[in-house]
C-alpha cells in the first residue's frame, strides 16, 4: 500500500475519531444547557472576572515555599483553557493556560466553599481538555515544588466542542497551523512567542519614530490610481462612485503629499496589497513601515534605518546579535554598502567589469537563469537583473545595495554626479530585501517625464510599471522640500528577528488556497 493511501486512511480514522469526540461533547453541552434551564443559570456564563495571570503569579510567588505562602494565604482568581487534567479519586490536578502562560490547579471537594461541592467535583471529572474554566483559591507549593492553586471555587465558563491536538505533538501539519492559527496559538508556545515578538518590534519602531519627531499618519487604502511602487494591484469597484479602484500597493505618493503640505516628518505602519505570487518571502497582503523626512537624503536614511532596525531587534530579543536558521546574524556592526556592480564582483567574481558593462552579454547571461529581460531594459536594469540572480541571495550580513539605475527607480532623485543612477538603496539581510529608500525626486517636470516613461514601459508589456498620477504631479508643482523616504518590510524583519523561515510564520492569518 502506498504512503498516499496510508495517509488517506489515517486521515479518515482521525476524522471519524474526532467526529465521535465532538458528538460526545455536544451531548455534554446539551446536558449543561438543560441544567442551566432548571437552575436559572447560564450555559455560557459571563460574570467571572479574573484578577490574576499565571506568569505574574509565578514571578511574584514562585520563589517562596509553603512556610511563607501558607501564613500569607494568597487568594487568587484566574481563568483560562484547561490544557492538562489528572483525575485521582478524591483529588485531581489540572493545568490552566491564560494569555500569559500556565498554572496548576489542585482540586479537591474537601477544599470547596460551595455547599454543592460533591456535584461540582463530579462535574469537573467530566470536563474536557480545551474547556475554559475559572477558579478561585490560595497559592501553595506541591511536593514537587510546583506553584499551584488550592481551589475553593471552580466553574465551567465555555464548553469546548472540538478536541485539542494530541498533547505531545501539537499541530504537525504546517498548512493546518496556518489555516487554524487559533489552534496553533493554543498549543504552541513557540508560535505565541513569535507574535509577541512581532508586537514588540512594531511597538519599538513606533516609539523610535516618535522619539525622532515623526508624526504618525494614516493614508487611503483604496486608490483611484495605483502608485508608489512597481507592482500589480488588486482591482475593486466602488459602487456609490461607480468607479474602478485599486487596493494600495504603497502609501508613498500620499505620504509625500503630506510633506508638500508642511508635515516635515511623517510615518505610517501600513497594510499593502500586491496581486503577485506566494512564496516563503511573499504574501499578497503585507505590512510596511514607511517614513519621509524633509531636508534629508539617502545617506542620512541609511544611518537612520540601521538604528531603527537595531532598536527593534533589541526590543524583541534583548540583543542585536541574532541566530537565524543556524547562523549568526550580527546587527550591532555598521551595515555594509555596495553598488550593484560591486556586489556582483564580490559574490560572483567570474564576471569581468567589461562583461558587466556589455548589454548584449548581460542579456544572454540572464537568459541562462531562465529570466527574460524586457526588450526596453537598459544597461542598469540588466546589471540589476544579474545581481538578483547571482549576488542577492548571498547577502547574509546587513548590506545596503546603492546607486540603482534611473529606469528602475521612477520616484528617486537622480545623482548629480551621474544622471544615469539614483540616490537609492535597498537593504538586504539573510539574502532578502528588508528595506527600500532614496532621496525623493522633487522636480515636478522630471517626475512627469519619469511617469511618461513608465507608461511606455507598461505599453511595452511591463505589467508592474507605474501609472501617471496627475494629482501627485500637481502637488509637486507647489514645491516639495528635499526629502528622504524609506519603507521597511515588517513581515520580513520579524522573520529575521524571530528565526522564522517563512513569511507565513509571522503573519497571523496568511492567505491560503481554499480548503478542498
Amino acid at each position: 500500500m502506498s504512503n498516499v493511501q496510508n495517509n488517506e486512511q489515517n486521515n479518515e480514522v482521525i476524522a471519524v475519531d474526532e467526529n465521535h469526540v465532538i458528538a460526545e461533547r455536544r451531548e455534554k453541552l446539551n446536558a449543561i444547557r438543560e441544567n442551566a434551564k432548571q437552575t436559572g443559570s447560564a450555559a455560557f456564563p459571563n460574570d467571572f472576572k479574573p484578577e490574576h495571570h499565571a506568569v505574574a503569579l509565578h514571578a511574584e510567588f514562585g520563589g517562596f515555599d509553603n512556610e511563607i505562602l501558607q501564613p500569607r494565604a494568597v487568594h487568587v482568581s484566574i481563568a483560562g483553557r484547561m490544557m492538562l487534567k489528572r483525575v485521582m479519586g478524591k483529588a485531581s490536578f489540572a493545568t490552566v493556560q491564560d494569555s500569559t502562560g500556565r498554572i496548576q490547579l489542585f482540586i479537591s471537594k474537601d477544599n470547596f466553599t460551595d455547599e454543592n461541592s460533591e456535584a461540582v467535583y463530579e462535574a469537573f471529572k467530566h470536563w474536557d481538555l480545551g474547556d475554559i474554566i475559572a477558579a478561585k483559591g490560595v497559592l501553595f507549593k506541591t511536593k514537587t515544588g510546583e506553584l499551584s492553586v488550592k481551589v475553593s471555587e471552580l466553574r465551567l465558563l465555555t464548553k469546548s466542542l472540538r478536541p485539542l491536538p494530541e498533547k505531545f505533538h501539537g499541530l504537525q501539519d504546517q498548512e493546518v497551523k496556518y489555516r487554524q492559527r487559533y489552534v496553533d496559538l493554543m498549543v504552541s508556545e513557540e508560535t505565541r512567542a513569535t507574535f509577541i515578538a512581532r508586537s514588540k518590534v512594531v511597538s519599538a519602531i513606533r516609539g523610535f519614530m516618535l522619539e525622532n519627531q515623526f508624526l504618525e499618519v494614516e493614508t487611503p487604502m483604496l486608490h483611484p490610481i495605483p502608485g508608489g511602487a512597481s507592482a500589480k494591484p488588486f482591482i475593486t469597484h466602488h459602487n456609490a462612485l461607480d468607479m474602478q479602484m485599486y487596493m494600495r500597493i504603497a502609501p508613498e505618493l500620499y505620504l509625500k503629499r503630506l510633506v508638500v503640505g508642511g508635515f516635515e516628518r511623517v510615518f505610517e505602519v501600513n497594510r499593502n496589497f500586491r496581486n503577485e505570487g506566494l512564496s516563503v518571502r511573499h504574501n499578497p497582503e503585507f505590512t510596511m513601515m514607511e517614513f519621509y523626512a524633509a531636508y534629508t537624503d539617502y545617506l542620512w536614511l541609511m544611518d537612520f534605518t540601521e538604528r531603527c532596525i537595531r532598536t527593534a531587534a533589541i526590543a524583541a530579543t534583548g540583543s542585536a546579535v541574532l541566530q537565524y536558521q543556524g547562523r549568526e546574524l550580527d546587527l550591532s556592526k555598521p551595515f555594509q554598502r555596495l553598488t550593484i556592480v560591486g556586489a556582483i564582483q564580490k559574490y560572483a567574481p567570474q564576471y569581468t567589469l567589461e562583461q558587466l558593462n556589455d548589454s548584449n552579454f548581460l542579456r544572454a547571461e540572464i537568459l541562462k537563469f531562465g529570466t527574460k529581460p524586457f526588450d526596453h531594459a537598459g544597461l542598469g536594469a540588466l546589471q540589476l537583473a544579474l545581481f538578483e540572480e547571482t549576488a542577492e541571495s548571498q547577502l547574509w550580513e546587513p548590506t545596503y545595495i546603492i546607486d540603482y539605475p534611473v529606469e528602475v527607480s521612477p520616484l528617486a532623485r537622480a545623482s548629480d554626479a551621474n544622471p544615469e543612477i539614483t540616490e537609492r538603496f535597498e537593504l538586504f539581510v539573510t539574502g532578502r530585501e528588508i528595506a527600500n529608500g532614496f532621496s525623493e525626486l522633487n522636480d515636478a517636470e522630471d517626475q512627469a517625464a519619469r511617469f511618461h516613461a513608465q507608461m511606455k514601459a507598461k505599453e511595452a508589456g511591463d505589467a508592474e510599471a507605474m501609472y501617471y498620477d496627475a494629482d501627485f504631479i500637481r502637488a509637486l508643482e507647489y514645491g516639495m522640500p528635499p526629502t528622504g523616504g524609506c519603507g521597511i518590510g515588517i513581515d520580513r524583519l520579524v522573520m529575521m528577528i524571530t528565526d522564522s523561515p517563512s513569511i507565513r510564520d509571522v503573519i497571523l492569518f496568511p492567505h491560503m488556497r481554499p480548503e478542498a
